[in-house]
């Protein structure tokens, strides 16, 4: 009779005196990922809610005070237009806050050791940590959207569901995956202040959140083109309103790319213990 456990992530004894888990840890992976979730939904409020009333305000200026109810982009509500991108730009946003935190906060505490000591692999740490972000992003944008729906004036029903989620999905890894990035590279607060501040808050304003490209000159729609912010935000747009600036396909595979690369980065950094092992 086989008296081994059959788990996923049974110990194995591989030479004397040295043990490693096989398999995945499951158990562990499902702590961390809880511990996670945990920690931003403990502030609700201040993580999830308060993103949404701020993405509401952006709707309420750009639709009330400038003047925008009765104007129309791409053959829809300038309303309508814009509300698919905010929605997105506010998941992103925060993904990245999440996923920015968790080993920032640990070198910084001293409690770094948290995260290295526990029997997970370098994929499965990854994993743990992305999973949370991405949930807190679709926590956030599920709170935008309620918000809007509930706005007289504003429609977010989807036409394309698959595409929001991908695009969306897409969008929140990437962001993760920057995040994390950041994390690893960062030594204090400031330095994760300044990538928020001056690259993922001018990436994600800068991309057709509040206009169509098309209407901006050529050297300037290039640009654009080449911001990866611009495929989520015109493709998340295209599950809400079946129009975007930029052909579907070219962003959901381009998207899934760049995430494999920041994936592979993020793997790499994390498994020579570049900044976090001393």
């Amino acid at each position: 009779m086989n008296d081994q456990p059959s788990t996923a992530s049974a110990w194995v004894r591989s030479e004397p005196g040295q043990a490693r888990l096989q398999g995945i840890n499951v158990g562990g992976l499902k702590t961390l990922y809880v511990k996670e979730v945990r920690r931003f939904f403990k502030v609700q409020t201040q993580t999830v809610w308060a993103p949404a009333v701020t993405t509401l305000l952006f709707l309420v200026i750009f639709t009330v005070a400038l003047g925008g109810v009765k104007r129309q982009v791409l053959g829809v509500p300038f309303a309508d237009f814009i509300a698919p991108g905010l929605i997105v730009m506010a998941m992103v946003q925060n993904a990245f806050a999440n996923s920015s935190f968790s080993l920032l906060v640990g070198k910084i505490q001293g409690t770094i050791v948290d995260y290295l000591m526990p029997p997970l692999s370098t994929g499965e740490l990854i994993f743990g940590l992305v999973a949370a972000a991405v949930t807190r992003a679709f926590l956030v944008g599920f709170a935008v959207w309620l918000a809007m729906a509930l706005w007289p004036g504003v429609h977010v029903g989807l036409k394309h569901p698959l595409a929001a989620v991908w695009f969306g999905l897409m969008g929140s890894l990437m962001l993760s995956f920057l995040g994390l990035l950041t994390s690893i590279w960062a030594e204090k607060f400031d330095h994760a202040a300044a990538i928020t501040n001056f690259v993922v808050a001018p990436l994600s304003l800068l991309s057709g959140t509040f206009y169509s490209v098309e209407s901006l000159a050529p050297t300037f729609r290039a640009i654009s083109h080449a911001n990866p912010f611009f495929y989520v935000i015109s493709g998340f747009r295209y599950g809400f309103l079946s129009e975007a600036d930029s052909p579907i396909w070219v962003g959901a595979i381009g998207l899934a790319v760049l995430n494999l690369v920041l994936w592979a980065a993020c793997y790499l950094l994390l498994r020579a213990g570049w900044k976090i092992k001393n």
